[in-house]
C-alpha cells in the first residue's frame, strides 16, 4: 500500500503540559506486563514457600519478613537496584496487587527486616531457590545434566560484614564477596551458591559444595548422566577422584604452568594431531608426582596469527607468522578429543549467566551492612534470574537438542529484553460489570506475545 506524505508526516510542535494525577487515579499502572509473572508466582506458590522460610523469625506484626523478600524479588524483576528506588513505584496498583499489599513498606522497614534475618532463614531461602531449579529439571526429565562451577566477585565501596579485600580484576583494592556458583547448562539457571568473603581461594569450600549439588541432582534425576566442568582452581586429586567415584563425567583445566616437567613435555612435542585449521592436540599419560590416580590428559593448542609490526609490504604473498595458545584438560570422558574440547569450552556460557544476572538482576549490588541481609539480597537476585528462565520454559517448547558444548535447550530472552518489551507497559485496572480487567494499549505483536504467556 502506497502512502501519501500527508499520511506519514505530522507537524507537531507544541510540547504538552505535564500533569501528575492524584490518588483517585490509582488504577493506572506502569508495569502492566507484570501480570505474566503474577501467574507464575501463583502456580509455584512463591509466597507460601517464602512464608515457610521465615516463619521462625520474630517479626513486625505489620510487615512480615516473607513479604519483604517477596517485594525484593519483584523489585529486581522490575529492574530497580537500590532499596530506596521503591519510592518511584510505591503506589503502583499492579505491584501492590502482585504482592497482595495495600501499602508497600518504606526503606527503613526493609533495611531493618534484612538486618534481622538469621542463618536459618538464609539456609531455608537458599534451599527454596535450589528446589525451584530441581523441580524444573525433574519436570523435564533430562537424560543428561551438565553442572558448571565457578566463583564470581561481588564488589562494594562500603564496609559490609563478611567482605574482604582480595583478588579483584576490575576494582582493585575494593572489598568484596566471592561466592561460588553452580549453574545448569541445559536451563541456564543458577542451581546453588556458596557465599564466601572476597579474600579466599577459588577452591575454598568447593569440595563439599560440589558434592552437595551432585547429591541434590541425583536425588531428583537418578537416571540422568551427570557432567561437571571446572577450571584450574579446582585441580586437585581429591576433587577429581570424588567426581569419578560418583560416576560424574568431568573436565577440568590443568594449571600446567605450575608443573615444570609437564611444561617441558609440551615444549618438546613435535607431532600434534589435527582437529581443524585452528586447533590441534595430543594425549599423554601424565599426572603430578604425588598423585596416586591418573586421568586422561588432553593437551590442545590454538593457532593464531601474530600482528605484523612496522610497514606493511604490499606483496601478493605476504609472509605471516603464527603462535600458539596452549590449554591442558584432564577428564574421565571417553569421546574423541574434539568433542571433549568442545564440551570443556562450553563452560564459557556460565560467564554469560553471571553477566546477565549482574546486569539485569543486580546480583553484584550489596545493599546493607549485615552479612545475612546481603545474602538474602544475593539469593533474591538469583531467584529473579531463575524465575525469568522458568517463565520462558513454562511457556515455550525446547528449541534445540543436546550439543557438544551443551548449549541451553531454549532460546532464552534476557530479563532486560522482557522488561522492555512486556513488563514496562502502561495499563489500567478496571472492573466492567464487576470483573477485574487489565487494559493495555498494545499493538498486534505485543498482543500476540502476551496471549502466548497467558496461555502458557
Amino acid at each position: 500500500m502506497k502512502l501519501r506524505r500527508s499520511d506519514v508526516v505530522w507537524g507537531v510542535y507544541r510540547i504538552p503540559e505535564i500533569r501528575c494525577e492524584s490518588e483517585d487515579q490509582a488504577s493506572l499502572t506502569s508495569f502492566a506486563g507484570l501480570v505474566i509473572f503474577q501467574r507464575l508466582f501463583a502456580r509455584l506458590g512463591i509466597k507460601r514457600q517464602l512464608q515457610a522460610c521465615f516463619a521462625h523469625l520474630r517479626q513486625n506484626a505489620t510487615y512480615r519478613a516473607h513479604n519483604i523478600v517477596f517485594w525484593l524479588i519483584i523489585h529486581l524483576v522490575l529492574g530497580f537496584r537500590r532499596l530506596r528506588d521503591r519510592d518511584y513505584y510505591h503506589d503502583d496498583p499492579m505491584v501492590r496487587r502482585v504482592l497482595g499489599m495495600n501499602r508497600l513498606p518504606d526503606v527503613a522497614t526493609i533495611s531493618r527486616t534484612l538486618s534481622t534475618v538469621d542463618e536459618e532463614a538464609v539456609a531455608g531461602y537458599r534451599a527454596m531457590s535450589r528446589n525451584l531449579v530441581l523441580d524444573r529439571l525433574e519436570t523435564e526429565q533430562l537424560s543428561r545434566v551438565t553442572l558448571d562451577f565457578d566463583g564470581s566477585v561481588l564488589s562494594t565501596g562500603r564496609h559490609a560484614e563478611g567482605t574482604a579485600i582480595g583478588f579483584n580484576k576490575k576494582k582493585k583494592g575494593a572489598r568484596s564477596y566471592y561466592p561460588l556458583f553452580c549453574t545448569v547448562a541445559q536451563t541456564a539457571q543458577i542451581l546453588d551458591l556458596h557465599h564466601r568473603p572476597g579474600n579466599v581461594h577459588d577452591s575454598n569450600g568447593a569440595k563439599p559444595f560440589i558434592a552437595s549439588c551432585i547429591e541434590e541432582v541425583k536425588g531428583r534425576l537418578p537416571q540422568a548422566a551427570l557432567e561437571a566442568r571446572i577450571d584450574s582452581a579446582f585441580f586437585n586429586e581429591d576433587q577429581l577422584v570424588a567426581l569419578d567415584e560418583e560416576g560424574v563425567e568431568f573436565t577440568a583445566s590443568v594449571p600446567f604452568a605450575r608443573f615444570p616437567k609437564f611444561k617441558k613435555i609440551i615444549e618438546a612435542r613435535k607431532r600434534w594431531r589435527w582437529i581443524d585449521d585452528t586447533w590441534s592436540y595430543f594425549e599423554c599419560d601424565w599426572k603430578p608426582d604425588k598423585w596416586k590416580q591418573g586421568f586422561r590428559i588432553l593437551v590442545v593448542r590454538q593457532k593464531k596469527a601474530v600482528p605484523i609490526k612496522g610497514p606493511i609490504q604490499l606483496d601478493l604473498f605476504e609472509p605471516r607468522s603464527h603462535e600458539y595458545d596452549y590449554q591442558v584438560i584432564v577428564t574421565n570422558k571417553k569421546p574423541a578429543a574434539k568433542r571433549v574440547m568442545e564440551f570443556h569450552h562450553g563452560r564459557g556460557s556460565q560467564e554469560g549467566v553471571f553477566a546477565e544476572s549482574k546486569q539485569f538482576c543486580q546480583l553484584e549490588y550489596i545493599p546493607v551492612r549485615t552479612l545475612h541481609g546481603n545474602q538474602i539480597y544475593c539469593i533474591s537476585a538469583v531467584m529473579a534470574h531463575n524465575l525469568t528462565r522458568e517463565l520462558q520454559m513454562d511457556t515455550y517448547e525446547r528449541e534445540r537438542g543436546t550439543t557438544a558444548k551443551r548449549r541451553n535447550l531454549w532460546g532464552f530472552e534476557t530479563l532486560g529484553t522482557l522488561r522492555n518489551r512486556l513488563i514496562r507497559r502502561a495499563g489500567r485496572l478496571i472492573r466492567p460489570q464487576g470483573r477485574l480487567t487489565l487494559v493495555i494499549h498494545a499493538n498486534e505483536k505485543l498482543r500476540q506475545e502476551l496471549e502466548i504467556y497467558a496461555a502458557g
